[in-house]
């Protein structure tokens, strides 16, 4: 089964725009730079990877997970750290999601909003916790898509990832860790109601499951699909499982 998100390569306007932001303020290193691409190693097991190019480029969403305990810690940080924190419609920059989950929201200098998320029920001593914002792993990528029931039944048929309810507008199509947000192209991003179109993706699944990964590629003979703007691989990372013993068995949503 997939387990997380292994690696996120978008697009910028600036390597230099980028860099300011992911390791100046949030203070990810750098795994690997050249004149047109950087990547930063924002966990063990993930990293989020940018190509600049000279043409517009299409803003995404992505979450960052956080200890529960922490949370309130970690949203004063950022919000003294220089970043844009963006605020709902009622002028509040934390916002609940639940009675047990809340996040707080930001953008990059490429116009991507981010977000720092946590939730009560997700255990804080199984994944090592990683720079200022205490980051246990990458929760969440958008697909903005234009049929949001093909794209969720392609990802569950061929990466057999999961939901927990089927909707047509918006679906959360999990793997362990990985929670690909599925919505409906032109849906709005909260918490500022900008537009969810499709930006050019490079994601990596990261799994330590070689038995997996020899099904689907026996099954579908390849490991690196493009589905609508999205380029999607599949890699087999052992040291996940090697480095997260208690997660041999990941629950539908952590």
């Amino acid at each position: 089964m997939i387990t997380h998100f292994a690696d996120i390569e978008l697009q910028t306007l600036s390597i230099e725009g980028v860099k300011q932001v992911y390791a100046d303020i949030l203070q990810f290193p750098i795994a690997k730079q050249t004149e047109t691409f950087i990547q930063f190693q924002v966990t063990p097991f993930t990293t989020i990877s940018f190509k600049e190019i000279l043409e517009p480029i299409v803003p995404t969403h992505f979450a960052f997970q956080v200890p529960y305990s922490l949370f309130d810690e970690i949203a004063l940080w950022l919000t003294r750290s220089g970043v844009q924190i963006l605020k709902d419609k009622q002028g509040e920059k934390v916002t609940y999601h639940s009675s047990i989950s809340k996040a707080v929201y930001f953008k990059d200098s490429d116009g991507n909003i981010l977000e720092v998320i946590s939730h009560e029920y997700v255990k804080e001593e199984v994944l090592q916790r990683n720079g200022p914002l205490q980051v246990m792993y990458v929760r969440e990528v958008g697909f903005p898509v234009p049929s949001v029931p093909m794209f969720r039944e392609w990802l569950k048929q061929t990466l057999q990832m999961k939901t927990m309810h089927d909707q047509d507008i918006f679906n959360f199509v999990i793997g362990g860790t990985a929670h690909a947000v599925v919505v409906k192209e032109g849906r709005p991003w909260i918490p500022i109601d900008m537009r969810a179109l499709m930006p050019i993706m490079n994601i990596t699944f990261g799994t330590p499951d070689i038995e997996f990964i020899q099904n689907v590629n026996k099954k579908e003979n390849t490991l690196h699909f493009k589905q609508y703007s999205y380029s999607i691989r599949l890699k087999h990372t052992p040291e996940f499982l090697h480095a997260t013993p208690k997660q041999l068995h990941l629950p539908l949503s952590l």
